[in-house]
């Protein structure tokens, strides 16, 4: 028994789901499987060469040894105003952008800035837990939104209730999207617009796999949109665009109010992205793309190795148009939890239960596209013998 009492903010968390499923892992691993690991997205190909020659030099030079701003290094900032320009064609001010030590932690962050005891969010389900939790830290209430097959994976706005939505403050969505890998198109997002607006809700778009596509398919930013502005924000990351998860830089753009509302809660809890980390992601945003192309040829590649042997086997699953997840339907009779377990202990793969996400992700499991083709064949090939 623990000596000091926690909180109650930390007692009422579930197991965070990635912790959890590391534990599983190593608990196989010590009895000497060889694991294939398909759980957590993170990249496995690595950060490219001219951004860590970028972080080398940076990181020798004595002015980027102190505090940096907590709202970014003025020249990285605009450096994320020269990308929305040339990938969405979106014209930022500066006042309308901030840098966050990773997209995670601004998400975690915002709501703290606008939810009270009480308030209301509404949230997607399933999807990264985040969101929820930092609602939740906040002492707000989520209004979870499914996010169902035969609506494609996108929130159904008209089946939330108009008590619930004249409460809400927030809204988090996420396209393309995590753990489902479905797209969102102009159509939706002008409907997010509108209800946001008659709403007076703030919309927060996670955008972290705009770049991560497939098939010639360019994934659009909420930004793009007449008015969305006037009604959010978006987060983007360099995590999973350069293969740098653990260097911990990302960005927030968009309502410029509700940027400097971020931006007045990470000056009174942080100190900001080490700036020779800021000087290696003006490298990667301003430098040569053809990386990002390359990254993306890879993971197409696995994608359609999987994909074949999925379907060989009667698993159901759309090909993904953006994202390195796979989201397949669990073969009848097992439970998300079941069969990911099945997978582990009797073929030594790891892959996230669809539940883990939340409850409307029950019936589906995940696969991240986070392993060599080599190694996705032997998978393949251990799931093929496990005779389903």
């Amino acid at each position: 028994m623990d000596q000091f009492e926690k909180a109650d903010r930390l007692k009422q968390l579930p197991p965070y789901l990635f912790a959890e499923i590391d534990r599983k892992k190593e608990e196989v691993r010590a009895k000497g499987v060889d694991i294939i690991d398909l759980g957590v997205g993170d990249p496995d190909l690595p950060t490219p060469d001219h951004i860590i020659k970028a972080l080398n030099e940076a990181a020798k030079d004595p002015r980027f040894h102190r505090y940096p701003s907590y709202s970014g290094m003025g020249a990285f900032n605009k450096a994320v105003a020269r990308f929305y320009d040339k990938r969405f064609g979106v014209n930022l001010e500066l006042s309308e952008i901030i840098t966050l030590i990773g997209s995670k932690e601004g998400i975690a962050h915002i709501p703290l800035a606008y939810i009270n005891p009480g308030d209301v969010a509404l949230v997607p389900s399933p999807a990264y837990p985040v969101y929820q939790i930092g609602v939740e830290f906040c002492g707000g209430s989520c209004h979870i939104m499914p996010l169902l097959k035969e609506n494609g994976f996108l929130p159904d706005l008209d089946a939330i209730p108009e008590d619930v939505a004249s409460k809400a403050k927030l809204m988090f969505i996420n396209y393309p999207n995590n753990p489902t890998a479905a797209v969102a198109d102009e159509a939706f997002f002008k409907k997010v617009i509108e209800f946001a607006k008659k709403y007076k809700i703030i919309v927060c778009h996670d955008a972290a796999y705009t770049e991560m596509s497939f098939d010639g398919f360019a994934p659009m930013s909420f930004m793009e949109v007449d008015g969305a502005k006037e009604v959010g924000i978006e987060f983007h990351s360099l995590s999973k665009t350069y293969n740098m998860t653990g260097w911990r830089l990302g960005f927030a753009v968009g309502n410029a109010e509700v940027i400097g509302a971020l931006g007045k809660v990470k000056s009174n809890i942080d100190s900001g992205a080490f700036d020779a980390v800021q000087m290696a992601g003006i490298e990667a945003l301003d430098g040569d793309q053809q990386c990002v192309a390359d990254n993306a040829g890879i993971y197409q590649e696995r994608r359609d190795l999987l994909m074949e042997g999925l379907n060989a086997m009667g698993l159901k699953c759309t090909p993904p148009k953006a994202t390195f997840y796979m989201w397949v339907e669990v073969p009848e009779g097992y439970s998300s939890a079941d069969f990911c377990a099945k997978l582990l202990t009797e073929a030594g793969i790891v892959a996230t239960p669809g539940n883990g996400f939340g409850a409307p992700g029950e019936g589906y499991f995940r696969m991240a596209l986070t392993q060599n083709k080599d190694r996705m064949a032997e998978a393949v090939k251990r799931m093929q013998e496990l005779k389903l």
